[in-house]
């Protein structure tokens, strides 16, 4: 079993990841969620996304972006301010950076390190 949900509802894939792991967790095997999204970049660098235009790139950008959604029902509820999530994505932003930074600089693992934790 699944369901497809709407990938830019942060609210929709919520219930459905609810949904999904309350069937898991009840031994009833397992769950399928297809997450449809709008990606608003081509498939790669090698990818110029030249069948949509700027405008419905922007306009998805403007009335769908999962991330303003989220923002907006946040502050909506009562929950943060514009400044509290400011800071919120400044930090998020110096631990991804912190995170890349030390992957970059770690040395890579050994081969035989390649399977580990790999199940199938």
């Amino acid at each position: 079993p699944g369901e497809a949900v709407d990938g830019m509802d942060v609210l929709a894939c919520r219930d459905a990841a609810v949904k999904a792991a309350a069937h898991c967790r009840a031994g009833e095997g397992p769950y399928i969620l297809e997450m449809n999204t709008y990606r608003y970049r081509g498939h790669s660098m090698s990818d110029p996304a030249k069948y949509r235009t700027r405008e419905e790139v922007q306009k998805m950008r403007e009335t769908r972006d999962p991330i303003e959604h989220a923002r907006e029902l946040i502050e909506m509820a009562g929950h943060a301010d514009a400044d509290a999530l400011k800071a919120i994505d400044k930090e998020i932003r110096e631990r991804v950076n912190a995170s890349a930074d030390f992957a970059q600089k770690s040395p890579e693992p050994a081969e035989a390190e390649l399977w580990t934790d790999v199940y199938a």
